[in-house]
């Protein structure tokens, strides 16, 4: 499996939003509530229009852990998913495939979110960057690692800070301020 980071740049971050919203409202919805969730591709896809309709937190069961997890939706979030969802029924997935009643597939997902990240310049990208684009701004506000892997599920700081990119960043910066010449 491919390594992948973060999106790192805000600027970045909006260009991809705006690349995948000319193509399709679905993928651009799929890449907002990825980044605005931190959930995992798996259970993002699962959603279905009854999970997220006029509610103010969002209970799943994580498809990795079997646990339950319950997390807050913010006013802007739930704005654009009251939008997103108008015309839907109950029943139906939010990120439904164009050629059967399910939701689009993982492999569908990065296809969507490589394309975009190759048009705006970045790679590395895969649809765990989801998730860690939403880590590392997370703990960028924050610097909460206790609460981030508490949110990821994760049994220590230092494996939330390497997911998230923070260690890699680290490293490159006491690089970039060394050498042996």
């Amino acid at each position: 499996m491919k390594h992948v980071q973060p999106i790192r740049d805000p600027e970045k971050i909006e260009e991809v939003k705006n690349i995948l919203k000319r193509k399709s409202y679905r993928d651009w919805f799929l890449f907002v509530m990825g980044i605005n969730t931190g959930l995992r591709i798996s259970d993002l896809l699962q959603l279905r229009v009854k999970d997220v309709k006029n509610k103010s937190h969002i209970t799943i069961r994580e498809k990795k852990t079997g646990k339950d997890k319950r997390f807050k939706v913010k006013n802007g979030l739930r704005l654009i998913i009251e939008e997103y969802i108008q015309g839907m029924d109950d029943e139906d997935f939010l990120f439904p495939s164009q050629k059967t009643n399910k939701p689009i597939q993982r492999v569908q997902a990065y296809k969507i979110l490589n394309a975009a990240a190759k048009e705006a310049g970045l790679d590395e990208i895969g649809t765990h960057t989801l998730r860690k684009t939403f880590g590392y701004h997370f703990y960028q506000r924050t610097k909460d690692v206790a609460l981030l892997q508490e949110m990821f599920n994760h049994s220590a700081p230092s494996i939330t800070l390497r997911y998230i990119g923070i260690n890699q960043d680290i490293m490159d910066k006491a690089m970039d301020e060394f050498e042996l010449l």
